[in-house]
């Protein structure tokens, strides 16, 4: 590779990772702002609160055009799981982006 290829391939990469960090820190900036929400739904899938909406659900109580994927066992735990593995992945991420 040239010089000029070298700096053409050098400035292709600067201009993908300045975009990336960009897109990570507007990423950062929604998921920190979502972080109450967050505590708030997992706190309200583990209470007794959650339980009696989801016999009402059972029972027939609640409108038939409610959306309520929030009283399905599955899509929380899976929130809670996807969660996990996010945070997880993020700190390797930061152990090897600190370890060089």
């Amino acid at each position: 590779m040239n010089r000029i290829e070298r700096i053409q391939v050098m400035e292709e990469n600067l201009d993908r990772c300045t975009a990336a960090l960009k897109e990570m820190e507007k990423a950062l900036d929604v998921f920190e702002e979502s972080r109450r929400d967050y505590r708030r739904l997992v706190d309200y899938y583990g209470s007794t609160q959650w339980m009696r909406d989801f016999e009402a659900d059972e029972a027939g109580k609640l409108p038939a055009d409610l959306k309520r994927g929030v009283l399905s066992e599955d899509a929380v735990c899976d929130l809670i799981t996807d969660h996990h593995e996010l945070i997880v992945r993020m700190m390797k991420l930061l152990t090897n982006e600190i370890d060089g």
